[in-house]
C-alpha cells in the first residue's frame, strides 16, 4: 500500500499502486512506466494461509490464490515486457516458496498456496526457456520463512536478513542461472 511506503519513498524510490490480480491495474502501471527501462523485475506479490485440508477446499479461495500468486506474476511480466526488453539485465525474479516444491511436500497443508507457487514455478521455468534467445534471466527464489504478515512472528528470519541475502544472490545472477529455483543464498531448491 503506497500510504505505508514512507520509508521506501525516503530512499528516493518511486512508489506505484498495483493490484496484480486486476487487469486494469496492471495496464495502468504499464502505461505509467511506458518508455522506462527495467533491469530487474522482482515479482513478490502473494497471498496464502494454511487453509483447509484437501477434502474441504473452497474453489473460490484456490482461484483467488492462483490469480494473485501465479497469474498475477504472468500478468505483470507480460505487461512490462517492453520495459524489460529495454533494460540492461533483462532479469525476472519471482519469489516462490519451499512450499511450492513438489519434491518437498511430504506433509500436505497450505494446499491453495502450494498449488499457486507450483504454478508460478512452471511459469517462470517456461519464461526462462522461451526468453533465453533474448538473453533474459528468469529465476525463482525461496526467501525462507520470514517474519511478515504471512510468515508470522515465529519465523526465524527478519525481512532485512532475507532481503539482504536475496539481493546478493540476484546481483550474482547470469545467463547460466536462468530457469533455476534457488533459495535466498543461491542454492538450488528441489522442484
Amino acid at each position: 500500500m503506497p500510504e505505508r511506503a514512507g520509508e521506501l519513498r525516503a530512499t528516493g524510490a518511486r512508489v506505484e499502486t498495483l493490484d496484480v490480480g486486476d487487469d486494469a491495474s496492471v495496464t495502468a502501471l504499464a502505461r505509467s512506466l511506458a518508455g522506462e527501462a527495467i533491469d530487474v523485475l522482482v515479482l513478490s506479490a502473494a497471498i496464502g494461509e494454511a487453509g483447509p485440508p484437501v477434502d474441504h477446499l473452497v474453489a473460490a479461495d484456490v482461484e483467488r490464490t492462483l490469480n494473485i500468486d501465479a497469474v498475477g506474476a504472468a500478468r505483470v511480466t507480460t505487461a512490462l515486457m517492453p520495459n524489460l526488453r529495454a533494460g540492461k539485465r533483462r532479469t525476472v525474479v519471482a519469489l516462490s516458496s519451499g512450499l511450492g516444491s513438489i519434491h518437498r511436500n511430504s506433509e500436505g497443508g497450505w494446499v491453495a498456496y502450494r498449488m499457486a507457487k507450483a504454478a508460478l514455478n512452471m511459469y517462470v521455468r517456461s519464461a526462462a526457456s522461451e526468453l533465453a534467445r533474448e538473453k533474459f534471466v528468469c529465476v525463482l527464489i525461496d526467501p525462507g520463512w520470514v517474519k511478515t504478515d504471512m510468515g508470522g512472528p515465529g519465523a526465524p528470519l527478519t525481512p532485512e536478513e532475507s532481503v539482504e541475502a536475496m539481493l546478493r544472490s540476484i546481483e550474482r545472477l547470469g545467463p547460466s542461472d536462468s530457469g533455476r529455483f534457488i533459495d535466498r543464498r543461491g542454492r538450488d531448491v528441489p522442484w
